[in-house]
């Protein structure tokens, strides 16, 4: 009898497994048809050839964008340089990128940059909150922007063990955040089997000073996070499921579901029209061409704007289509005044006038 449960057990287990690979694959192999859809003023930015992961505007047009990050599994064309924080100002008529000094006191070599969010207090003093990844490990980095000098001061590392695999980061206060864990387990190996088996591990956190807790568990990838113009609903991309999710913000921080919306395509970070309160998602059409690097066939680039997101029937639109001839891997949208700045993992950014 101990031997049949035995292997009864095991053929539930390999059954269980078979038909997780099968499911794996058919996300990672399963492309997205893109009609080409480019604005016809848009060229890349020099200076950003090795990736623009995230980008985050201020309202005042001066764009913070982080480059040069080192992601397991995705390609890297610079892999010793260490990652950086550009500046562009989209109020100039022909903005460049400028790279940020960083002040004394923080390693820069050890800088491999991944989600970052702005924060401006009550005297306009702008602080840059950076997810970073030294030594594979994972910190939220605070700078203070000194806008004269166009540079970052180091001000303070925060690490915490709730702050593990961490991709994005949505800052609401002084040292007050919202941030996603994309993976459960930090073993390479283990992130493959969690992906394989879609065990629903990842969440969404707040940190605070006062509290660290989880305040949305059970995401397939939980990527990119941000906030709507309101801030009475976050928004999170979970980027294996291919979807986004709708979360009311209650006072005490907690996150409870309003609705997802299925895009078919995976979903990276996600940013807020200042104009319009539309979100824009910067997707990953051809996950397999991600993971699989082949320079003949690279991986294309996608950006969505979902309008009307707390109706029955949001308006789903493409913004950006690419099949990677122009931009490989596109991971961010973001819009000030008419105009857009697309981010990638790897590849160039890209500047465009709508």
């Amino acid at each position: 009898m101990g031997k049949l449960v035995a292997l009864t057990l095991l053929g539930a287990t390999l059954a269980l497994i078979g038909e997780r690979l099968l499911t794996f694959r058919d996300r990672v192999t399963t492309s997205r048809g893109l009609k080409p859809t480019e604005p016809q003023n848009c060229h890349l930015i020099e200076g950003l050839e090795n990736g623009s992961e995230d980008i985050d505007i201020l309202p005042s047009g001066l764009a913070f964008i982080s480059t040069g990050l080192k992601y397991p599994g995705m390609p890297n064309f610079a892999p010793d340089k260490p990652g950086r924080i550009f500046l562009m100002d989209l109020n100039e008529p022909n903005p460049k990128a400028q790279e940020l000094e960083i002040s004394d006191g923080f390693d820069k070599e050890s800088l491999n940059p991944h989600g970052i969010s702005t924060f401006i207090d009550k005297d306009n003093t702008v602080y840059l909150y950076v997810v970073n990844h030294p030594h594979m490990d994972s910190t939220v980095e605070i700078f203070k922007f000194e806008e004269q000098r166009r540079s970052l001061t180091y001000l303070k590392t925060i690490k915490h063990e709730l702050l593990k695999s961490v991709n994005d980061i949505v800052v609401l206060g002084p040292e007050q955040f919202y941030a996603t864990r994309d993976h459960y387990f930090t073993n390479y190996f283990l992130v493959l089997l969690e992906m394989i088996l879609d065990l629903h591990w990842s969440y969404v956190l707040f940190y605070s000073p006062r509290e660290v807790k989880v305040v949305a568990p059970g995401f397939s990838s939980a990527n990119g996070i941000t906030i709507s113009l309101d801030q009475k609903y976050v928004y999170v991309a979970d980027v294996t499921a291919k979807n986004m999710h709708i979360m009311r913000k209650h006072d005490n921080w907690d996150l409870t579901q309003v609705k997802v919306i299925h895009l078919g395509t995976l979903v990276d970070n996600l940013t807020v029209d200042p104009a319009t309160g539309d979100i824009l998602a910067g997707c990953h059409p051809n996950p397999m061409k991600l993971l699989v690097y082949n320079p003949e066939d690279p991986p294309g680039s996608e950006v969505l704007r979902i309008q009307d997101v707390l109706s029955d029937n949001p308006r789903v639109s493409t913004v950006y289509a690419n099949d990677g001839s122009v931009l490989q891997g596109s991971t961010v949208a973001s819009v000030y005044r008419k105009k857009m700045l697309i981010g990638t993992i790897f590849h160039n950014a890209l500047y465009c006038e709508l």
